[in-house]
């Protein structure tokens, strides 16, 4: 299965896609019948989420190995530092080696709802820089890795110059390229960058795009990430707030503009975080994509 690193030197486009591993086995059959339509939309790759100390940890292998054997679609298995110790970490990768799984995202991620105050310890990794520093000293140029990237500066390192000096120890200790959380002023991701260009970052930087399609739920999300939803957002999307089918057009208007203006403004690709859903990925995608 190719490298996502691999994909970016044949490729200067790129359009992915965000899964994550439902909790019930009902939602995991309905999860491979989501794959299997978005599949026909040919994603260069697909990337999937990783559940806090396992609780869904199997099930993202599981759902990554599916998409790469049944689809023949490289897939990214997203792997935190939270609630496991080093020595631990290191027989994950081993076991998804032997899986033919070769692309991780590397995340510190944060501690699972039924263990909020999980702080890392010595055996334990207490940043993503560190898990990328391990990954390439034990598996040397086996795996391509991803990390998270913060346009806006991460909720706990709003310095957004000291936040991107983050992102390139990330760099330095063995990342190949950048994903961003999702934004919705264009003008964050070209200053971000800037930001990371002046400081040596060469790295595809490929922005996370979250289509709209439910403005409450929207608005609760981004209080815990961290995300800033603009006035201009707040102004097409809060008086149709309780009207689910103005709220799926406007949402697919906006984000089909967003991405145009990435792509025209540069942006080396797009990775939708699709919620587990095929829809509006489908209208957008054609929307946008050459």
């Amino acid at each position: 299965m190719k490298k996502i690193t691999e994909i970016f030197q044949s490729q200067k486009c790129t359009f992915s896609f965000e899964l994550f591993p439902p909790k019930t086995e009902n939602g995991y059959q309905q999860l491979l019948k989501t794959i299997n339509d978005l599949a026909a939309l040919k994603p260069d790759f697909i990337s999937c989420t990783y559940g806090a100390g396992g609780g869904s940890r199997n099930k993202t292998f599981d759902i990554v190995e599916h998409i790469q054997t049944q689809h023949h679609i490289p897939s990214v298995a997203h792997l935190t530092c939270v609630c496991h110790t080093k020595e631990e970490i290191k027989n994950i990768l081993t076991q998804i080696k032997t899986r033919n799984i070769c692309n991780v995202l590397a995340l510190r991620g944060d501690p699972p709802k039924d263990n909020p105050t999980w702080t890392p310890g010595p055996d334990n990794f207490q940043y993503s820089s560190e898990l990328c520093h391990a990954i390439r000293s034990s598996f040397g140029q086996y795996f391509s890795i991803g990390v998270a990237g913060f346009p806006e500066g991460h909720i706990l390192c709003p310095d957004r110059d000291q936040d991107a000096n983050f992102l390139k120890l990330k760099m330095n200790n063995g990342a190949d390229y950048v994903i961003t959380q999702l934004f919705f002023n264009n003008q964050d991701y070209f200053d971000y960058i800037q930001r990371l260009r002046k400081i040596g970052i060469t790295a595809r930087i490929i922005p996370g795009i979250l289509p709209i399609t439910d403005f409450n739920n929207l608005l609760k999300f981004c209080t815990l990430c961290g995300a800033t939803i603009p006035d201009e957002v707040r102004k097409i999307f809060a008086p149709i707030a309780d009207d689910k089918e103005k709220t799926y057009q406007a949402g697919v208007m906006f984000a089909s503009q967003q991405c145009r203006d990435l792509l025209a403004g540069g942006a080396p690709g797009l990775h939708f975080y699709t919620l587990n859903k095929l829809d509006p990925l489908t209208t957008i995608l054609n929307n946008v994509r050459p």
